[in-house]
């Protein structure tokens, strides 16, 4: 049996992402009353001592009542009209929640240019929020819905919030959302379905359970929750999803049994490989035999060309690609060789590769140097 306590206790930064529904009314608009509890929460801890950073959904749904729409609108281009309209109602809130408790707030918007591919935007960005703690400031982040089309199209800034979490090095994300964790089936199709207290991996059967969103004004799901989830763990801080409305901060923090806790994997991996594994574009998938995932999972070795199956994808020498093996991804890493070489040398010795190509790079098609275990298996 986990302690909770013995986990949450030692927590002294924090990210804590708000779902759209979460931040809304009944009628559409911005829920003051959740603003005000979150407030006086987050608040509490920032004068504590602890790092805290806000992640808010609820641009577009704030703009859609503010506009008197009463349906999502569908095109690209109207979703980051109304984002921009919403954007600054939701900040008046916060500014106005937080002042009563002395704390000053900073809009940080960003898009995905901020925090992928690009490193030296990256390291700036988290110089800067290292100057927002140290004045005091609480950051409160967004995508910046009226430029970008990511977090629209799919995330409601679940993965945002996880290389959020990754950027300002926190202890633990926390998803609020309108669900009380993740279930062992759909709640909404199976009466006797129960939320999964604790996540000790992030296993392909755990990834199985998450569904697809469904919700008319939030765009995310419990499938890039545990995608987010995924993405800290791995990084060796914890996550945590609980029901937005019915617990607040200090109940998730204070040990209770609350929401699905998902516990980190090892010790973490450095930022370089952090950067590597959830900040560089995915350009192409390896496809491994058993016996390369088990040496890659289990004994820490380099991916060779006799263990590659299958290429998919285009990519050049340095991009990142994914490995597949038989139990899912189980890693990702900087690649040797162009798609191409790595067709060509599939399935071969590395002693063989001069003679296939007239030419050798590398025995190691991914070293593991540049390689990230994304999955430890059973």
């Amino acid at each position: 049996m986990v302690d909770r306590g013995s986990f949450l206790s030692g927590v002294r930064s924090l990210v804590v992402k708000v779902g759209t529904w979460v931040l809304t009314s009944p009628e559409g608009g911005i829920d003051q009353e959740v603003v005000e509890k979150l407030a006086e929460d987050i608040s509490s801890l920032v004068k504590e001592g602890r790092k805290v950073v806000l992640v808010s959904s609820g641009a577009i749904a704030a703009g859609m009542r503010r506009l008197g729409l009463g349906a999502r609108p569908r095109e690209i281009s109207k979703l980051q009209a109304v984002a921009a309209v919403g954007q600054s109602l939701l900040m008046n809130a916060y500014e106005g929640a937080f002042r009563r408790h002395g704390v000053p707030v900073g809009q940080v918007l960003l898009t995905s240019e901020d925090i992928l591919n690009n490193r030296v935007r990256y390291l700036n960005l988290r110089a800067t929020f290292q100057s927002l703690f140290s004045l005091g400031v609480l950051p409160v982040v967004n995508e910046n819905d009226s430029v970008a089309t990511e977090e629209i199209r799919m995330g409601d800034n679940d993965v945002l919030a996880a290389h959020v979490t990754n950027l300002v090095d926190a202890d633990l994300l926390v998803l609020l959302t309108d669900t009380e964790g993740l279930y062992t089936s759909d709640p909404r199709k199976d009466r006797g379905a129960e939320v999964i207290k604790l996540v000790e991996k992030v296993t392909p059967e755990i990834e199985a359970l998450a569904g697809d969103p469904g919700g008319p004004l939030g765009s995310g799901g419990m499938r890039t929750k545990v995608e987010a989830a995924k993405m800290v763990t791995t990084s060796g801080k914890m996550a945590l999803i609980a029901h937005g409305k019915e617990h607040g901060l200090r109940d998730v923090l204070s040990g209770r049994e609350v929401g699905t806790l998902f516990l980190p994997q090892g010790e973490g991996i450095s930022g370089r490989k952090r950067w590597i594994a959830f900040n560089l574009e995915m350009k192409g998938k390896l496809f491994v035999d058993p016996g390369a995932e088990e040496a890659i999972v289990r004994r820490g070795k380099s991916l060779l060309p006799s263990g590659i199956t299958h290429v998919e994808g285009e990519f050049g020498m340095g991009d990142m690609v994914g490995i597949v093996g038989p139990s899912g991804e189980v890693a990702r890493g900087l690649v040797n060789y162009s798609a191409d070489e790595v067709r060509r040398i599939r399935g071969r010795r590395s002693s063989e590769i001069e003679d296939l190509l007239g030419y050798k790079y590398s025995d190691e098609v991914v070293h593991r140097d540049n390689m990230v275990v994304m999955f430890q298996g059973g």
